[in-house]
């Protein structure tokens, strides 16, 4: 009897890790904010080597649920947020189990490196597992939604494309080519390592009061068409043309939303504008930003060293991280 009953509480831990991506074509604003049903579709690449680690485990002695983070207590918004997120899984299941969800990140949280997409996609898969549901892909990315919009890129590997679908039912991410198709690399230029003021999750809230977002929008579905031809052509010319304006777009909504969202820093302009000097004199380079001042280079991986040394020459740059098309969320055996 306390053979399986060991067995059956070890059935109620899992680890998953999962890399955070970056939006080459834009994720900003929801149709419907509860379920994080996105006002577009979107593309993004996964970042091999920066990766969340997170270990789910329920417990029938447990009165409430705990989350730690990065060797810490988390604070009340994070744990209710987390909380939140693991009663849909109670709820898939038919459990009443309280968990206690353990993550850790290896790259900086809440600056523009997508770290709640790699949290919220690891959470999924671990918490899933833990509690023992037998979700596809496609169903875990959904679940990843409801956690963090992004997420659900973060759930496939290599090159994704978000599905925005019309529900809850088919809104979600699949590849659109594996890691291998085409290695690009991803120079993260940190600008800052600190929490943005404004989270995605309240930024995403604001976009209907710029005058720009509804022309953002109803222009997305070319701007995919483009990214995704560049992407199965690996075409970088064209890649860098629809990235930029994508990004370019965005940060106008988000500055002139009510009230203004300014991710921008000095620093950013600085890397912005040496990249487009550098592209005019023949380096394939592109920049693109998500919801924060640190700025992402693009380039094929046989520029990423002249490109990464000239980022460090740059004032202001903290450091430069490099990371090529990463994997899909995946279960390992220890945080």
């Amino acid at each position: 009897m306390m053979e399986g009953y060991l067995h059956k509480m070890a059935d109620l831990t899992a680890t998953a890790a999962a890399s955070p991506n970056i939006a080459l074509i834009k994720y900003w604003g929801n149709r419907v904010d509860p379920l994080r049903l996105p006002a577009n579709g979107s593309i993004s690449m996964n970042l091999d080597g920066l990766e969340a680690r997170t270990r789910v485990t329920f417990d029938p002695s447990f009165i409430t649920d705990q989350f730690i983070l990065n060797h810490h207590q988390a604070n009340s918004a994070d744990l209710s947020r987390v909380s939140v997120f693991l009663d849909l899984v109670r709820q898939m299941a038919g459990s009443h189990l309280y968990a206690t969800v353990e993550s850790r990140n290896n790259f900086p949280i809440g600056a523009g490196v997508a770290s709640s997409a790699a949290a919220y996609a690891a959470l999924s898969l671990a918490a899933a597992k833990a509690i023992g549901l037998d979700l596809n892909e496609i169903e875990l990315s959904r679940l990843a939604r409801r956690g963090s919009g992004s997420a659900c890129r973060s759930v496939p590997g290599g090159f994704v494309e978000w599905l925005p679908g019309r529900s809850d039912r088919d809104s979600f991410a699949v590849t659109l080519a594996p890691a291998r198709h085409w290695d690009l690399v991803d120079c993260i230029t940190l600008i800052s390592r600190l929490p943005k003021p404004v989270g995605s999750t309240e930024g995403h809230t604001l976009a209907k009061s710029s005058p720009f977002q509804k022309a953002r929008v109803a222009d997305t579905d070319r701007r995919l068409e483009l990214c995704r031809g560049a992407i199965l052509a690996r075409d970088f010319k064209a890649l860098s043309t629809v990235v930029e304006l994508d990004s370019n777009m965005m940060h106008a909504v988000m500055i002139t939303s009510q009230p203004t969202l300014l991710y921008l820093m000095p620093g950013s302009i600085t890397v912005m504008q040496a990249v487009i000097h550098w592209r005019n004199n023949g380096l394939p380079v592109c920049y693109t930003l998500d919801a924060g001042p640190n700025v992402h280079v693009l380039c094929p991986a046989e520029s990423a060293k002249e490109v990464s040394l000239r980022l460090e020459q740059l004032p202001g740059i903290n450091q430069v991280l490099l990371a090529h098309p990463g994997g899909p969320a995946h279960l390992i055996e220890q945080i």
